[in-house]
């Protein structure tokens, strides 16, 4: 007599999810889920027999990590490339948006203190110890390292190029600069760990990636420009810091590559 079959003997049906589900489960529109299907962002892995959109268990991952990446500001062209590369690019870009995300926290609570310690003084009438007074002042975003970049480099067309661009910039273009400028990080790692020297072609092409975000986005920046810049990241330690908290070296490796990408186009214009 042969043997009952036990649970784990049994396929499970594939469990479909409607359009409609999705969207009710996610909070999205249907519109923004055809839209994420029409770009190929998003698809559905299967449809009914009258041709309606059915998603699966990975269809639903992929698009968990879809919202996530576009709720930490990433334009759907970035997310596309993200949410197809390999895991530890997808990791790495998360922990970068991690640490960008507690350093907000931070602020946002040194904030938060400040003001729940002046409340308390105002309405006990009763002035702050010195000890209180400017506690975690350090993180506000008005400190001495916001306006250490005015004085160093105020007097200078860049510097003036600068201001007058950035002054018209809203919360969309910040958010669409920082996710271009994360990208490029992400891609001299990604370079870096897969052993490519900082002259090979492919460390110089993102290097001139990202000589050309500077200079779309921010000021003029000629090769030799963008050199003086690179030099900032070996010689302040905070620039060296937000490269590498990524991997050690890295801001080394960027620098090198930026130095390598100018000689390269020292030579093609002699």
């Amino acid at each position: 007599m042969p043997l009952a079959s036990t649970p784990a003997d049994i396929p499970m049906p594939t469990r479909y999810h409607t359009v409609g589900q999705v969207a009710a489960i996610t909070g999205l529109t249907v519109r923004a889920l055809h839209h994420y299907d029409a770009i190929g962002l998003v698809c559905p892995s299967h449809r009914s027999a009258a041709g309606y959109r059915l998603y699966v268990e990975d269809d639903l991952q992929r698009l968990q990590q879809t919202l996530l990446f576009r709720e930490l500001g990433f334009g759907l062209e970035t997310v596309r490339v993200l949410i197809d590369a390999p895991p530890e690019q997808r990791r790495d870009a998360l922990l970068a948006q991690r640490t960008e995300l507690e350093r907000q926290r931070l602020h946002a609570d040194t904030v938060l203190r400040a003001v729940d310690a002046t409340l308390q003084s105002l309405e006990a009438n009763t002035p702050m110890n010195i000890e209180q007074l400017f506690d975690g002042y350090e993180h506000f975003q008005n400190g001495e390292y916001a306006k250490e970049a005015g004085r160093r480099w105020g007097d200078t067309d860049a510097w003036k190029i600068s201001q007058r661009r950035t002054g018209g910039f809203s919360k969309e273009d910040w958010t669409r600069i920082a996710a271009e400028a994360d990208t490029i990080t992400l891609q001299f790692l990604a370079a870096m760990r897969r052993g490519d020297s900082p002259d090979s072609r492919s460390s110089t092409e993102i290097a001139e990636s990202h000589r050309e975000h500077i200079d779309r986005n921010f000021y003029p920046c000629s090769h030799t420009m963008h050199v003086n810049v690179a030099s900032l990241y070996t010689t302040d330690e905070r620039f060296q810091l937000q490269y590498d908290q990524h991997a050690d070296g890295l801001a080394s490796y960027i620098e090198s590559a930026i130095r390598a990408n100018a000689a390269l186009h020292s030579k093609a214009e002699e």
